[in-house]
């Protein structure tokens, strides 16, 4: 089965559906990229089996200079003569595999993979964007989500099966590093849809009650020096580090002592950091966003966090109507009673349930394999 990836392939969620796909039996994988390809592909799959369009796309959309490709994209998708167009982010990639199929007349089928905003957030920004998102989906032949959420909404704007599964891990991390009770991290991007000015204002709620609090805040973006001046302001300047952005061993040096994960966008699916922390054993402070919700399941609410429900996910969802100045006393409930070394047992055993959770339902591999046998099928 020949299968082209079509994305941005310096992205590392791009470079991690390649890795699965690559080790999927019976699959000859080739990829299309709107910029160039990270240096992983290239012992991916080789340099004749891959397209750069070196182009320069940004995040907020508007990208002509990506659509002025499409001719080169569809005369080389002619020649590769693929089974499957696998795009990834609907309204950019999705729009030129659609594209590309219906005018160089490909007899390849459209697999789409949405990312999140590209169904959470681009239609509502317009009939023009509604628009196109309805006729991709309704051109993919199969598509698939990473929350059940996402998922309806993607039925409701056309598209005709779904195939909902985590954006998982691809190994278990190692965990042996003692939490520190009251470190909290974030590492979503210092962007205005991540909302990290509201991680400041809830860490500095913490922080106002407990001296032992400290926040490490990894990743980049437009908004890191504005934050470091409220940081600054707050009075919190040697308790909140800013450490930029991480390559993965670097991130599970971050995530290991850690007891609190926040991560509180405006709008998200089901976030690969919320996984990544929850695998080492972090306790996750969510925003009230129904993927979310289904991350946490039925323990998300603080209520129902009891001893005798450890076996579930466990975290705390935070409504933006909430009392923060509650929210310390919160936590300290969550977590439970401390041991005579002043660690908390009930969180610990709140963390690991966490990690085997993620262990049995949010594997990246098994469900690669599902979705490849299912294309198979068709």
């Amino acid at each position: 089965m020949r299968l082209v990836l079509i994305g941005d392939g310096e992205s590392p969620h791009l470079l991690k559906w390649a890795r699965a796909l690559s080790e999927q039996r019976g699959v000859e994988l080739w990829a299309a990229s709107t910029r160039d390809f990270a240096p992983e592909f290239h012992f991916l799959i080789p340099e004749d089996r891959r397209l750069a369009m070196n182009t320069d796309p940004a995040h907020a959309g508007g990208n002509i200079a990506v659509l002025t490709q499409l001719p080169k994209l569809g005369a080389w998708l002619k020649k590769v003569d693929a089974d499957w167009l696998h795009a990834h982010y609907l309204t950019s990639h999705g729009t030129l595999a659609w594209a590309a199929r219906r005018g160089w007349k490909l007899r390849a089928r459209i697999a789409g993979s949405a990312w999140g905003s590209d169904i959470l957030v681009a239609p509502n920004q317009g009939w023009a964007y509604r628009w196109l998102t309805t006729q991709v989906l309704k051109a993919c032949a199969v598509t698939t989500s990473d929350s059940e959420h996402m998922s309806a909404r993607m039925r409701e704007l056309g598209a005709a099966e779904v195939m909902t599964f985590p954006f998982g891990l691809e190994a278990m991390p190692r965990q042996n590093v003692r939490k520190q009770p009251w470190l909290f991290y974030a590492n979503r991007g210092l962007e205005p849809i991540y909302r990290p000015h509201r991680v400041i204002e809830v860490f500095a709620a913490v922080a106002a009650r407990q001296p032992e609090a400290r926040l490490v805040v990894a990743n980049d973006g437009s908004l890191r020096g504005a934050l470091q001046e409220q940081v600054k302001s707050l009075g919190l300047a040697e308790r909140v580090e800013f450490v930029g952005r991480l390559d993965a061993t670097s991130q599970g040096r971050r995530y290991a002592p850690a007891r609190w994960f926040l991560s509180l966008p405006q709008s998200d699916s089901v976030s690969v950091s919320v996984l990544e922390a929850m695998a080492h054993e972090c306790l996750p402070i969510l925003s009230d966003l129904p993927a979310n919700h289904e991350v946490l399941g039925t323990a998300g609410s603080l209520e129902l966090v009891q001893p005798e429900t450890l076996l579930g996910r466990h975290g705390l969802i935070l409504k933006d109507g909430d009392d923060l100045g509650a929210l310390p006393d919160r936590l300290q409930m969550l977590v439970g009673q401390s041991d005579v070394a002043g660690q908390s047992v009930d969180a610990d055993r709140l963390g690991a349930a966490n990690r085997a959770w993620v262990a049995e339902h949010a594997m990246f591999a098994p469900a690669v394999t599902k979705f490849v046998a299912r294309l198979a099928r068709a």
